[in-house]
């Protein structure tokens, strides 16, 4: 593991330690926080956005295939909410076209996802290079901001140090390029703490998701989160599916009601001001879209408790029934 100031900082070493350059296309979801696809445009790399699965909100493997060109150099799946993406045919997408995969690993650490073969492995090393957030938010969180990148290769890791360090390869003997990200001392020590009670703090948000799919089941008007047999969401966020466009009304009315829902993303990636220059509102999306207007995260951490839940639960199946 490599430390660095934040997630958003080890998506961006990352990209620059695989060498990719100004022209080159990234292909990534619409539908993650603007900062997986934010690195490449700073970098002058093109992010091209593809489609996400209805039921996982992870990017689609048919959809990357169909987006590569010569241009294309490198796949960055987005592991949201908790939940992997496809890395088997991800990584088999990547090996016939020699492509190099970055995993946005942000809000999935600790996730272990089965392969075709019955290995079981830990999203983030699983592609080239794995990038996380430490944001206090997060699964594993500091105390302040905090990021990662995690990789198998030597080589590569030796790089992603340097990058991180001012290009460094030895003090005042800069090779490369590179940034000023630390991750300092404090957030370090807390971290090593925390780290030993993952699973734990995982086990306990997995529990209060179970108890949300128990209190939400059989609502014909809500979807819970979908749960991929090939992995161990670890919900970051606990994110339900509005199958009318009555998200936001419900968004209010749980606010007025002391319940602190969010809407994680209401405009994808491709519809921001930002990516006009890369031509990002001629996508067609719908899937992205559709989600992106009906997708509502409710409460879930390590404290959550059942009184709290049912209180949750109420307000939302008063308001959509």
């Amino acid at each position: 593991m490599i430390p660095c100031a934040n997630g958003t900082d080890a998506l961006q070493i990352a990209m620059m330690a695989l060498g990719l350059q100004p022209g080159d296309e990234v292909i990534t979801p619409s539908f993650t926080y603007i900062a997986t696809v934010e690195v490449a445009a700073l970098l002058h790399i093109k992010p091209v956005f593809v489609e996400v699965n209805k039921d996982t909100f992870c990017i689609d493997p048919v959809a990357i295939e169909k987006a590569i060109t010569p241009k294309t150099k490198a796949i960055v799946p987005v592991h949201l909410y908790g939940q992997a993406a496809d890395m088997d045919a991800i990584m088999d997408i990547a090996r016939r076209h020699k492509l190099f995969v970055i995993e946005d690993n942000a809000q999935a650490i600790g996730n272990v996802y089965t392969q075709a073969n019955g290995t079981k492995i830990k999203t983030g090393i699983i592609g080239h290079i794995g990038c996380t957030s430490f944001y206090p938010s997060k699964n594993l969180g500091a105390y302040g901001d905090g990021g990662a990148m995690m990789t198998n290769d030597d080589a590569l890791a030796d790089k992603l140090r340097m990058i991180a360090s001012h290009g460094q390869s030895a003090r005042y003997y800069h090779d490369v390029v590179g940034c000023n990200s630390r991750l300092d001392a404090i957030q370090a020590a807390i971290l090593d703490i925390k780290l030993r009670h993952l699973d734990a703090y995982i086990d306990a948000r997995r529990k209060a998701a179970d108890y949300y799919d128990a209190g939400f089941a059989g609502n014909p008007k809500i979807s819970t989160p979908y749960r991929a047999a090939n992995n161990r969401h670890v919900f970051h966020q606990y994110t339900l599916t509005l199958h009318d466009s009555g998200r936001n009304a419900l968004n209010e009315y749980l606010a007025k009601e002391g319940v602190p829902s969010m809407i994680y993303y209401p405009v994808p990636a491709h519809r921001q001001k930002m990516f006009d220059e890369f031509g990002g509102s001629s996508y067609d999306l719908p899937v992205t879209d559709w989600l992106t207007e009906r997708v509502i995260s409710l409460p879930i951490h390590t404290e959550l408790d059942e009184e709290q839940q049912d209180f949750i639960i109420r307000k939302v199946l008063a308001f959509v029934q």
